[in-house]
């Protein structure tokens, strides 16, 4: 497997390396697709890492991240909408293969959890017109359960479909292994998502067992419980050949360490695990 088959998010480097030291990074270890996040780009600022991008002929596989869109008022909701426009411009500007949306989850004290949903569906489809009008396509990111209450209340892939059908082809799924390796539909709704043509972008990683934090302790692929292989095999047979995008968040190992280590790592795991 070639370097091309990879793009490092830069959430796996966050704590050591900014924008411009991790693309440097990149080109050093021959990865030439990125995935950025916006509090990274606004940093450097949008323009100058626009042109790192340019002047690299980097792929950006992904802008992290959009969404969020629940909030306890109408005015909530619209400011949401108007920030996930913002986000739509950035990602036309880096040239972005999608922006990706973590969609939210409950808000406030609600319990509603089917009308959190209905507040998604309503978001993206608010900003839907300026996404078409700038070329972007939205990426679902359907979170595992355990974040259905603060981080996202779409949380398999079937649900996000669902959501993608009503709103048309620009709207599709990023399949993140962390979030949706446990899903006893996994294989039904991976091919459903290749018969729409709604797989914009592949996560990997993986899940550590124990698992001591539920946000911060992914682990590097090898190192846990999901099968790797397997996943990306359906992926591939429902048309997605896309880089394997190599998200870690990892408090207490993998952001400790020097980033050129990481990347060594993730290009030899990538090449005799996943």
């Amino acid at each position: 497997m070639t370097t091309n088959a990879i793009s490092l998010n830069l959430a796996t480097t966050r704590q050591v390396w900014g924008f411009k030291d991790a693309v440097e990074g990149c080109l050093r270890a021959g990865i030439t697709a990125i995935s950025p996040w916006r509090d990274q780009v606004a940093a450097i600022g949008l323009e100058e890492a626009a042109r790192i991008v340019g002047a690299n002929d980097l792929r950006v596989t992904g802008l992290c991240r959009g969404g969020m869109f629940p909030a306890e008022t109408a005015q909530g909701r619209q400011r949401q909408i108007e920030d996930n426009r913002r986000a739509i411009d950035e990602a036309a500007a880096l040239r972005a293969d999608c922006l990706v949306l973590v969609v939210g989850g409950l808000p406030g004290a609600s319990k509603d959890l089917a009308g959190a949903r209905g507040m998604v569906s309503e978001g993206i489809a608010a900003m839907l017109p300026h996404a078409k009008a700038c070329g972007i396509k939205l990426a679902i990111e359907p979170l595992h359960p355990m974040y259905a209450a603060d981080r996202a209340c779409v949380n398999t892939l079937d649900q996000a479909l669902d959501i993608c059908e009503m709103l048309g082809p620009e709207v599709g799924v990023a399949i993140d292994v962390y979030h949706v390796w446990w899903d006893p539909r996994l294989a039904q709704a991976i091919a459903r998502a290749g018969r729409l043509k709604r797989i914009f972008a592949h996560h990997i990683c993986d899940w550590l067992v124990p698992t001591t934090d539920m946000l911060l302790d992914r682990g590097m692929m090898g190192d846990g419980v999901i099968d790797l292989p397997c996943i990306r095999k359906m992926i591939e047979d429902a048309g997605f050949f896309g880089p394997q995008e190599v998200e870690i968040f990892s408090r207490e190992n993998w952001w400790k360490r020097d980033g050129d280590e990481v990347l060594a790592v993730i290009k030899e795991r990538v090449a005799t695990v996943c």
